[in-house]
């Protein structure tokens, strides 16, 4: 008797490569994905060259146990690319994916079935389309990736809320002045493509802290075993061992060390152990756990030698469109365009201040609330799930089955990839979230 099929809501890395692993695995699935960009998502859907990679190709396989897998594919198809510790564009690793999910698919015909469509609902095992089609399954696994960034709001003019919605920077004139909210990866990315397509403005990125992504260094970092310190006890007392060890060699090899089992000790800690670490330390772990390709840093850093980047600490409290007949104070003469006023409150402050700009693009990363999503709200509304304890997601058991209001995990729900991020932490990078597959799809089968 053929078993039902898994659905997978989400065509991205995550869901694109559990399929691929299930059918490896003789479990059928249905993969659905409103863009239809299967195996590609959102990261991988670039076609800027300069957007490489913020892991080095060798530590890129899409499967856990073949880890020569994405190298071997480049020499193939793009040997310029194959250094095992270069950053290839993000565009060429989407090609990879997209390749891996349809050799699986070709060498076990009838196990991927990949629907373009909108979910529109969730009822026990299976799922409602936007059109109205309903298909079964024995489970459902939400792999929907990273949401827009949701700091901004709807309506304004001049301010571009996704910067990764189709054709969002096509506006953009070339002298413009931008603010842009958020000092992250996503910051890096627009700078970029900005400057790839001819702009020569002047940006003013503001997060809470000004925290730019540190760099990698110029070959692999090894892995530094974390101190006995560092992985028990009052939060302070580890993060004072981390420091420690950092001094003594090296932060990037503490954290290369840190990598493996920070799910777990994240899954270990306490709520009041997570939270600390979440409220404190979360800024500085993002930056230097999530890092950049020496060759973006430099360039990021030329961006700010020359005047055309400033980054500051302050958060951003209101954006206003103005119209043409305000005086721009820089030049003290009538602005010649629509502007935006920018508001903007630095640390400890208690009065914002203003900038005129043009634009305001927000990069403040990914607006992850399960209360506001259309198919996870109706799960906290009915019971079916509930909020992990510091309302970073759903909470998960250790198998990343949902749990629900009376406190068991639904069988036949799960989470995978970064929507999992309040249960498992570090659930974006490909080594992570490939981890997470493998553990996943032994459960599914």
């Amino acid at each position: 008797m053929t078993r039902a099929p898994i659905l997978i809501v989400g065509g991205g890395f995550s869901g694109a490569m559990l399929a691929a692993r299930l059918a490896e695995s003789g479990q059928g699935s249905v993969l659905i994905d409103a863009t239809g960009r299967f195996g590609r998502g959102v990261a991988y859907s670039t076609d800027f060259d300069g957007h490489v990679l913020n892991v080095r190709s060798a530590r890129m396989s899409a499967v856990e146990d073949r880890p020569e897998a994405f190298v071997r594919w480049l020499r193939s198809h793009a040997p310029e690319h194959a250094d095992p510790g270069g950053f290839a564009p993000r565009g060429l690793y989407g090609r990879y994916v997209a390749d891996r999910l349809a050799s699986v698919e070709a060498a076990h015909p009838g196990m991927i079935d990949m629907v373009h469509g909108r979910v529109a609902a969730i009822d026990g095992a299976d799922v409602v389309l936007d059109d109205g089609r309903r298909r079964a399954g024995r489970a459902v696994v939400l792999a929907t990736g990273n949401p827009a960034p949701n700091t901004a709001r709807d309506g304004l003019e001049r301010v571009t809320r996704d910067p990764w919605a189709p054709g969002a920077l096509d506006a953009v004139e070339s002298n413009e002045t931008i603010a842009v909210i958020g000092t992250g990866l996503t910051m890096v990315d627009v700078a970029l493509a900005l400057e790839a397509r001819g702009w020569t403005g002047t940006m003013r990125a503001f997060s809470p802290r000004g925290l730019l992504p540190r760099a990698h260094g110029e070959v692999h970092d090894a892995a530094v075993p974390p101190a006995p310190e560092m992985l028990d006890g009052p939060a302070s007392r580890r993060l004072a061992a981390a420091r420690l060890r950092a001094r003594d060699h090296g932060w990037r090899g503490v954290m290369e060390g840190l990598r493996p089992i920070t799910a777990d000790l994240w899954r270990a800690a306490d709520v009041r152990t997570r939270s600390r670490l979440f409220r404190h330390l979360r800024p500085w772990w993002d930056v230097h756990r999530h890092r950049i390709a020496p060759g973006v840093a430099a360039r990021i850093d030329r961006l700010i030698a020359d005047g055309r980047l400033t980054v500051s600490a302050a958060r951003v409290t209101g954006a206003t469109p103005v119209g043409a007949d305000l005086i721009d104070m820089d030049s003290n003469r009538p602005a010649d365009r629509d502007k935006v006023m920018v508001e903007w409150l630095p640390p400890r402050a208690t009065v914002p201040r203003g900038l005129l700009v043009d634009r305001v693009i927000d990069c403040s990363g990914p607006g992850h609330d399960p209360r506001r999503d259309p198919l996870t709200a109706p799960l906290l509304k009915s019971g079916r799930a509930r909020l992990d304890p510091l309302g970073l997601g759903l909470d998960l058991d250790d198998a990343g089955r949902v749990v629900g209001a009376d406190g068991a995990p639904d069988p036949a729900l799960f989470v995978l990839g970064p929507p999992a991020r309040g249960a498992f932490w570090e659930t974006i990078a490909v080594p992570d979230v490939r981890r997470r597959i493998e553990a996943l799809a032994a459960v599914l089968t």
